[in-house]
């Protein structure tokens, strides 16, 4: 499969480059995507909910009141947790939600993900570009350029660019990341992927 090369400008550039087979062009794996896109929002989770146990209720230990007669349930501290202000019984605890997933699947599902785009015609290929200056009003200009302002755009850079980190930053579901570190969730996540040239060939290395 061949795309043509835009400039940040919109305009084609006359030159095309040809996609890998192995890459853009696999038989989708839903439940690989699945799988990568689950264990990939899991490890986004901190997991420090905490609540309090009997044990670590600051309160006093005195019988509260009397074991029998009272005609209600005995009750030995102010901290059980059939009490206003006592302990929870099996609250959250603090936790890892990660788990373990083979990187032959994570790369399936990466390479299913990309297939998924370029059959939608969601993949924009543009030169390798940067901005001298971080002004959001240049990036503005470039979705302005592709008619995409207002959608999920997600720019794959083959290297650090940090003035086009910065002039993305403060645009609303615009996304930049660099090629080494694509994954399944932002390649879905997005309405339109754009792929600087330079990056298809670290994005082939890494998936093909």
């Amino acid at each position: 499969m061949e795309l043509v090369v835009h400039k940040i400008n919109g305009e084609p550039t006359g030159r095309k480059v040809q996609l890998s087979e192995n890459v853009f062009g696999v038989e989708p794996n839903d439940h690989a995507i699945y799988l990568d896109t689950k264990q990939y929002l899991a490890n986004q989770r901190q997991g420090t909910h905490k609540s309090k146990e009997r044990w670590e209720i600051a309160g006093s230990t005195r019988k509260i009141k009397k074991q029998k007669g009272t005609g209600t349930a005995r009750a030995g501290s102010i901290t059980s947790p059939v009490f206003k202000g006592g302990g929870r019984v099996f609250g959250p605890q603090p936790r890892d939600y990660g788990f373990k997933l083979n990187k032959k699947v994570k790369q399936l599902a990466r390479r299913s993900a990309l297939t998924y785009k370029l059959n939608d015609q969601e993949i924009i290929i543009v030169e390798d570009f940067s901005f001298e200056v971080p002004k959001t009003k240049k990036m503005i200009e470039v979705l302005n350029n592709f008619k995409v302002e207002g959608g999920k755009n997600l720019f794959v850079m083959p290297q650090v660019e940090e003035n086009v980190v910065l002039a993305s930053r403060n645009i609303q579901r615009t996304k930049v990341a660099l090629a080494q570190n694509l994954n399944t969730y932002d390649i879905l996540n997005a309405k339109k992927l754009f792929v600087c040239e330079s990056s298809l060939k670290t994005i082939e290395e890494i998936l093909a």
